[in-house]
């Protein structure tokens, strides 16, 4: 079954896709929060504010709810410019249909040489679907506004890093809310970025697959949700969503136009992405008709 939300800018001359548009697909692998509802319309317009480019450049962005077995049709995928791979409160190592699905198509992107993104479980799925190890944290879970280190020498070697209209910091905060992480990268992959309590924050296999263990994607707002909904079900002690909130209120919140300025690079190969310009407000058409919305805090990431 396929289904999709779409979003489309005004096309741009000079761009990739069909009829000069560049064209990305959300593998949705959550259902909507009532927060994210209320307030965004849903996590779909969450990624596409961060991620998508300002309304002149020309894109469409189509939204599959992979949780629901919603996935691109096969004859489309050759079609897209990138894919993005979203949180889930699954665990990206178990054995589910629609995960072990979506590990195949992951797999067949990359034989495809298509650019796939992950973030948080995307990026822990993408690990395991290209050959790495994943598991529970060994040091528990990590929730707050966390810095996160580059290694400086591994990002000078991509090169979509190069074309980005910024400075590549030795460090950005990240907002973090995941118990699951990678506990080896794939082969051929390279670790990127690390923190205190996360090894592998950041890989990349190539200048096709990247893995942000992190929610670029995400505003303060949201972490503030997810942190009463961790501690009201009991997934994280009082003490322990304390502290995450403190880390909001220290670090003055997470470097979000770096991190949605990395991501959109990558996405689009390097095509002089820069820290400024105005987030896509595209029109939405929704085609989902999934199933209800659920909450389920269980798992890796909210």
């Amino acid at each position: 079954m396929t289904a999709a939300t779409t979003a489309m800018a005004k096309p741009a001359a000079g761009t990739g896709g069909r009829g000069g548009v560049r064209r990305y697909a959300l593998l949705l692998a959550l259902w909507d929060s009532e927060y994210a509802k209320k307030v965004y319309g849903g996590y779909y317009n969450v990624f596409v504010s961060a991620f998508g480019s300002n309304a002149a450049s020309g894109e469409r962005w189509d939204c599959f709810r992979v949780i629901a077995g919603e996935f691109p049709a096969a004859e489309d995928l050759a079609s897209y410019d990138g894919f993005v791979v979203s949180g889930s409160p699954h665990d990206a190592y178990a054995d589910e249909p629609w995960i072990r699905r979506l590990c195949a198509l992951i797999r067949t992107l990359h034989a495809m040489e298509k650019r796939v993104l992950g973030i948080c479980f995307g990026h822990q799925v993408l690990c395991r679907a290209l050959g790495g190890r994943i598991g529970k944290a060994r040091n528990g879970w990590d929730v707050g506004v966390k810095k996160v280190t580059f290694a400086q020498d591994c990002l000078k070697s991509f090169g979509f890093l190069g074309d980005l209209d910024m400075e590549l910091p030795s460090s950005a905060s990240l907002i973090e809310v995941h118990q699951d992480e990678v506990w080896e990268i794939p082969p051929g992959a390279t670790v990127l970025a690390s923190s205190e309590k996360t090894r592998v924050e950041v890989f990349a296999v190539g200048e096709l697959a990247m893995g942000v263990q992190g929610h670029p994607e995400y505003t303060t707002d949201i972490l503030h949700n997810l942190i009463d909904r961790l501690t009201g079900q009991g997934d994280i002690e009082g003490r322990a969503g304390e502290e995450a909130r403190r880390t909001a209120a220290d670090t003055g919140g997470p470097d979000s136009k770096f991190w949605r300025t990395l991501c959109k690079g990558f996405l689009n190969g390097g095509r002089h992405q820069s820290c400024g310009g105005r987030p896509a407000t595209p029109e939405v058409r929704c085609f989902t008709g999934a199933a209800a919305p659920r909450v389920q805090l269980a798992g890796l990431q909210r």
